[in-house]
């Protein structure tokens, strides 16, 4: 069965009750929602409220769901508008766990295993990966949540369109305006 079938039959069984259907739902989207709050965020508990917040909704708007459109579709706008939400209510440059991540080094990056165990190449692939991931969360909002869905979770232009609500032309210029961001902060650091 198709996924896309599969995740429709899925949310009508949940939307006519059947809690076992809806869990299902919670267990093949859980970790994708979580990674998207975490690389819009940047916070693994504000990540871990999108993804409980988001499936709220989810449950609580389930009659809403058009059959028409693909269910992950669906998901990834409530959580990506949900992120795009708690972004605009934070104070810019402030982030909750940035002292933790800065004095100890036990980011999400920091942790990734290498091929080669060697300290340099270990400390050098930190140092970058810790780069990159502080240019991505200095990224506008609209540009963020564009290159998020489209580099981190590989959706097509289309998706991504579908998910913020607009033009893919518009969703291209986001994506090209984040990655341009993203080469003049990495520029600017080397």
């Amino acid at each position: 069965m198709e996924v896309n079938a599969m995740d429709a039959r899925l949310a009508r069984l949940a939307r006519n009750g059947d809690q076992s259907a809806f869990a299902e739902l919670v267990g093949l989207y859980k970790d994708k929602i979580y990674n998207l709050g975490y690389r819009m965020l940047g916070n693994r508990q504000e990540a871990e409220d999108v993804v409980q917040e988001t499936f709220l909704r989810v449950y609580s708007n389930l009659e809403r769901y058009d059959e028409a459109q693909k269910f992950s579709t669906w998901i990834f706008r409530i959580g990506t508008n949900l992120c795009i939400d708690r972004l605009r209510k934070k104070k810019p440059g402030y982030s909750l766990d940035a002292e933790l991540n800065e004095g100890e080094g036990t980011d999400m990056y920091s942790m990734l295993p290498s091929n080669d165990p060697g300290p340099e190449k270990m400390l050098l692939l930190t140092e970058t990966q810790d780069m990159i991931h502080k240019a991505i969360e200095e990224l506008p909002a609209k540009y963020k949540s564009a290159v998020v869905l489209k580099y981190l979770h590989d959706l097509s232009l289309q998706e991504i369109g579908d998910i913020l609500g607009v033009p893919v032309t518009t969703v291209k210029t986001r994506v090209h305006r984040g990655r341009e961001f993203l080469r003049k902060k990495m520029e600017a650091k080397l």
